[in-house]
């Protein structure tokens, strides 16, 4: 199947999701904490940006300084083995890139599309792909590279989600969702579910597998913390845990615990995650995006009323975009992204 990158008008795509005409308010944000209101303006809204997808996930901003052609947001919608592409010249969605996460021939599931994107240091789109089984990029000519699809010979589960370290390595988690059985599946070749460090060399180490269902993952600002966000309903925690010298691992700590919104029946998981310049931790979970201090101290949680997936920082870097669902969101901050 041909790789395409698109800019299609949405109407070619059945049931194709469309942006509202205006930016409707949605959601509620609770403060915790006297501290958020360094973090998110009293009168701030959640706002709809877009809306009608089968379940979005993965943003990443791209622009202009990072070597692209302009200045837009770009997010997986899985179920459609899809990335969208979102401008905020005319607050309109076009398809960037279809297939996106599995170029098979054979029906793959439900979630056989992309899941997390980011960019690495050179500006080039890099992709979590669940059908596909593998890292990948996209090269400035169009193409596409594998980057890793196996471990010691044993093809990946399906990777979920990455952060580049200013090394130049790639960290990134490897949990079951995108296989059409999970864990059931007779195609999984791994006993784990790993968190992996992918060098400037080529060389794939396993830094963990002591996590259930390892998800979202982000550095602190200086790089000495790395976070992970654990998507299981019986241990829904967000680790953390030491960077060493040479890029492993020290012994994690659960940095935060969603049990009790979870037993509330709050919508959601931890999932993504995003870290701003202070070190403030932002985590979708259970009920929205939780805003945590660098300490796991919760100040605050951003209610988007819908399970909420991911999140990434846009525009001057102050405005968080939210997958939360059917729906692309956005709320202006006061504070800043890490390392923008």
């Amino acid at each position: 199947m041909k790789w395409t990158v698109l800019a299609l008008a949405l109407p070619l795509l059945a049931q194709a999701p469309q942006p509202p005409r205006t930016h409707p308010n949605k959601g509620t944000i609770h403060r915790y904490d006297a501290r958020l209101d360094e973090i998110l303006a009293a009168d701030a809204k959640i706002e709809v940006v877009a809306s009608g997808f089968a379940w979005c996930e993965g943003p990443v901003w791209v622009s202009k300084r990072r070597g692209w052609d302009d200045d837009y947001l770009l997010f997986s919608d899985i179920p459609r083995n899809s990335v969208m592409k979102w401008s905020p010249k005319n607050a309109g969605i076009t398809l960037f890139a279809k297939p996106s996460g599995y170029t098979g021939v054979v029906d793959y599931g439900a979630e056989p599309g992309s899941n997390g994107l980011t960019l690495d240091p050179q500006g080039r789109l890099v992709l979590f792909q669940h059908g596909d089984r593998r890292v990948a990029r996209i090269e400035k000519d169009g193409g596409m590279r594998t980057l890793v699809d196996n471990y010691q010979g044993k093809r990946l589960n399906s990777p979920n989600d990455g952060a580049y370290h200013s090394s130049g390595a790639l960290y990134f988690t490897d949990p079951p969702y995108g296989l059409p059985n999970r864990e059931n599946d007779p195609r999984k070749e791994l006993p784990h579910y790993g968190v992996y460090r992918l060098g400037t060399d080529g060389a794939l180490t396993l830094l963990t597998k002591e996590m259930t269902r390892p998800n979202g993952i982000a550095f602190s600002p200086d790089e000495k913390t790395l976070y992970v966000a654990q998507s299981d309903p019986a241990k829904p925690v967000w680790m953390s845990y030491p960077v060493n010298a040479d890029g492993t691992l020290g012994a994690g700590k659960v940095f935060a615990d969603s049990t009790g919104n979870i037993k509330k029946g709050l919508p959601g998981l931890p999932d993504g995650l995003k870290v701003d310049a202070k070190g403030n931790v932002f985590a979708s979970g259970p009920g929205g995006i939780y805003v945590f201090a660098p300490d796991g101290k919760l100040l605050g949680r951003i209610e988007t009323f819908e399970r909420t997936s991911n999140a990434a920082w846009g525009d001057d870097g102050s405005t968080l975009y939210m997958t939360t669902d059917m729906f692309l969101t956005r709320i202006k901050t006061k504070t800043k992204a890490a390392r923008w």
